[in-house]
């Protein structure tokens, strides 16, 4: 048995309360998983972190079924014995073991992880009362984003078509300055259609889930009629490889919008990658609320592609007690791996005090 593993709790503060449609966190409960290998004297680090009420493999058992498939995955050394349904615990396992075949946080050998090359992301505004909103959106135009994604759906829509409103009078140009939007399905099915109707004046990028998923037919319809391109999230959340052509076949979507935490790891995010390429369909990755240890991970695979479109990878300054002694930070509208930074000592952060060899 090669590998042996530790698992680490944590509970991460945000530093200003994360609004959505589906609510408002302030923590974060994360759960990072040590691999270590005795002969090899190597070691790892990953980061599983399900969204409550969202997250397929979220549930008040959660440590205990994580502790049963890193044990099934110990004994067999094969990733692939993870469940489907358990993405985010999928994820830590598969980056735990990047990071130690790579005995580096800079899992591969790519420009971005030179530092020679930046990854484009887009400026998140959260959700929040129609001034707040307005003052985080003016701070991401001062940080120099170029790509603005907007939450809506947490207040009343004509104070968000204000919102957008003022900032197209800005930025007319959709060149100048692209729009995307993200509903997290608080549209109904009955009122999408006059409300994306409405979005569409302020000609935004593409709109995410505006309807709540698993309601495949109506999705396909607004993909087939609206004037905003829209793009699938929570529609991806636990679709076993078997299925995802079918969904692909039935909805149409124009982009997918993929979290590594949430649809299947890195390999199910891959999966969903040859659909939407086989579908002529876009797609762009987004970080799921975790840590640095887990944003730099999903940063460096996105180093690894080509991309057209900006990511959706946060700038890593969303908790109070994030791990800052990872390689990444804020390079313009970019997200930038500082050649220069030294290897983190993670198992010093996570409080490792004896040693794994």
């Amino acid at each position: 048995m090669p590998w042996q593993y530790r698992i680490c709790p944590r509970t991460l503060h945000f530093k200003e309360p994360a609004g959505t449609s589906r609510g408002v966190y302030t923590t974060r409960d994360v759960w990072y998983i040590v691999l270590f290998n005795r002969t090899k004297r190597c070691f790892g680090v990953g980061e599983c972190a399900p969204l409550p009420d969202l997250s397929c493999d979220a549930g008040p058992d959660y440590e205990k079924r994580l502790d049963e498939v890193c044990q099934t995955f110990v004994k067999s050394g094969d990733i692939h014995s993870v469940p489907e349904d358990c993405p985010s615990m999928r994820f830590g396992l598969e980056t735990a073991l990047l990071h130690a075949r790579a005995e580096s946080v800079r899992f591969f050998r790519t420009p971005f992880s030179r530092g020679s090359e930046d990854l484009a992301i887009n400026g998140l505004v959260w959700m929040g009362d129609r001034d707040t909103m307005k003052a985080r959106i003016e701070t991401k135009l001062a940080q120099g984003f170029r790509c603005i994604k907007c939450k809506i759906g947490g207040i009343d829509f004509e104070s968000e078509l204000e919102l957008l409103a003022s900032i197209r009078e800005r930025f007319p140009d959709p060149a100048e300055l692209e729009l995307r939007l993200d509903a997290n399905g608080a549209f109904s099915v009955e009122e999408a259609p006059a409300r994306l109707e409405a979005l569409a004046k302020f000609a935004p990028h593409s709109i995410e889930q505006p309807i709540r998923q698993g309601q495949w037919e109506a999705m396909a319809e607004l993909c087939r009629t609206s004037p905003i391109p829209i793009a699938l999230d929570e529609e991806l959340i636990n679709v076993p490889k078997v299925r995802k052509a079918d969904l692909m076949d039935c909805i149409r979507p124009q982009y997918l919008v993929l979290k590594p935490s949430l649809h299947g790891g890195l390999r199910g995010c891959e999966q969903w990658m040859d659909q939407a390429a086989s579908h002529e369909c876009g797609c762009w990755v987004t970080s799921a609320l975790e840590s640095n240890i887990g944003l730099n991970a999903i940063a460096q695979w996105c180093g690894t592609k080509h991309w057209d479109l900006a990511q959706g990878l946060g700038t890593g300054q969303l908790f109070t007690d994030n791990c800052e002694i990872m390689p990444l930070r804020l390079q313009g509208s970019g997200l930038h791996c500082d050649p220069e930074a030294p290897e983190p000592d993670l198992l010093a952060w996570l409080g490792i005090n004896t040693p794994l060899f």
